[in-house]
């Protein structure tokens, strides 16, 4: 069992000792500390914040905790109930609110659960408002309000209409070019809330032939959640069962966004921001971004195809928008299928990614698998060293730092060597004592042998 608190948020496994786990004193701490946060940083008195969930079987709770919590101060709630994360974000600004909150372990198990938090742009908290409120819960530094002075609950079920709305009216989604491409689409949602977003989108967008699979937003996970190609492999039976166009499948809370291919092969996770990127450059050159673990074709595209800028941030979506925001990108994202499209907010958004990608095949008319084909091609290799907690990360990492110090480096977040176009990238992690490794290149087997060499150089170092 196990309680993480960052700077982002709480997340922990539902159940157990307060203090270790995600149980309810948890969690009536930390939406004190946010609520209180927010009343401190928004100075009003009566702000207001924005509610949302997941499908998750624990989901119900939270939010009553969380919500009470928050009235319990002072703070308006407006619950969107189930709902998802790109959703609460766009809410956020659409009301003017203080802050949002959406309650969601992304692609943890059906054990997790946790509060993500937002600031008023309906963008996650940056790390110095995040150790502020932990400071706040480590301190019970609350104040709660008088009978007169509670806060008001509403309930509005209103935005799944108003995101898909937002969607339709962003000017690069081809409506008419996707209706009439006449696609047939199966979608995976894990029965979770996607399973009422994906297909109310693609019906909206002109879809007609709309296959549902695991769309029952029960919270009861068929798969592991995480949209990696070994838990996809029901989707990729079903689209050639049903002899479909596309597989789309989303995590939990909608915000990754995960492709598969007419023959049922993968697209690829870290292709998705790829081809949304080639899209938006061919009709609105500018800057792109991802994070420093994300593969190098968009770079290639981004700079060889288009001549524009391509930079790198270090990982977390927080730092990516901040990149983004410095550039003016017009297009950014992370390798994990999360698109980030500022024409529409600064926030991952798989209900947009899927709008702009199924723009981009209605007008390409080719196949996914040939479309997949048309970009570089690169693997991407994830692993892992187990260190002891004793260990000195920094100093191993400013080892390896000053060994390649004559290759191409960035030391941005942990290090980052580069060999032409193949890749390694050393991260040290906040919650555990290890080292992850990411390599690329153009073969698994090359990608898998840079990060082998990486890891025996590491323990090389710890002899």
């Amino acid at each position: 069992m196990t309680l993480i608190k960052s700077i982002s948020g709480f997340r922990g496994t539902i159940g157990g000792k307060p203090g270790e786990n995600l149980t309810p004193t948890d969690i009536v701490l930390f939406a004190s500390a946010y609520g209180t946060w927010i009343k401190n940083t928004r100075k009003k008195n009566r702000p207001k914040i924005v509610l949302g969930r997941d499908a998750r079987i624990s989901g119900t709770m939270v939010s009553q905790l969380v919500a009470n919590t928050l009235i319990g101060l002072g703070i308006d709630v407006i619950d969107l109930g189930l709902s998802t994360t790109p959703t609460v974000e766009i809410a956020v600004t659409m009301e003017q609110a203080d802050g949002g909150i959406i309650l969601t372990a992304s692609h943890n198990p059906k054990q997790w659960n946790a509060l993500k938090l937002l600031n008023y742009r309906g963008e996650f908290i940056a790390a110095n408002d995040g150790s502020e409120v932990l400071r706040l819960a480590a301190l019970s530094d609350f104040h709660f309000a008088e009978v007169d002075d509670l806060g008001q609950l509403t309930q509005d079920d209103s935005y799944l209409q108003k995101h898909i709305d937002a969607i339709l009216a962003l000017p690069l989604v081809n409506q008419a070019a996707i209706e009439q491409a006449d696609f047939n689409i199966v979608v995976d949602a894990v029965n979770s809330t996607g399973g009422i977003f994906v297909p109310a989108l693609l019906r909206a967008l002109g879809v007609k032939q709309v296959t549902e699979l695991y769309c029952e937003p029960t919270g009861e996970f068929p798969h592991n959640p995480e949209p990696l190609p070994e838990h996809l492999l029901d989707l990729a039976a079903r689209m050639v069962s049903e002899q479909a166009d596309l597989g789309i499948t989303v995590d939990p809370d909608v915000d990754r966004l995960a492709l598969v291919c007419e023959d049922g092969s993968m697209f690829g996770e870290e292709y998705t921001l790829v081809a949304v990127a080639d899209y938006v450059l061919s009709k609105t050159p500018g800057p792109a971004v991802s994070n420093l673990s994300s593969t190098r074709a968009l770079r290639e595209i981004t700079e060889e195809k288009y001549q524009q800028i391509y930079e790198a941030a270090a990982v977390g979506e927080v730092n990516v928008v901040e990149k983004m925001k410095a550039l003016g990108a017009v297009i950014g994202g992370e390798g994990n299928g999360g698109i980030i499209y500022p024409a529409s907010h600064y926030g991952r958004d798989a209900l947009v990614g899927i709008a702009l990608f199924l723009s981009l095949l209605a007008e390409k008319q080719v196949r996914v698998s040939e479309l997949r084909q048309t970009y570089p091609a690169y693997v991407i290799s994830k692993n892992k060293i187990e260190l002891q907690p004793s260990t000195d990360v920094d100093a191993i990492l400013s080892h390896i730092a000053d060994k390649y110090k004559a290759e191409e480096i960035d030391v941005t977040d942990g290090v980052k060597i580069y060999w032409g176009k193949e890749w390694v990238h050393l991260r040290k992690s906040n919650t555990e004592p290890i080292i992850r490794i990411y390599s690329e290149s153009d073969s698994a087997e090359s990608a898998k042998e840079l990060g082998r060499k990486m890891i025996q150089e590491i323990e090389a170092i710890q002899q």
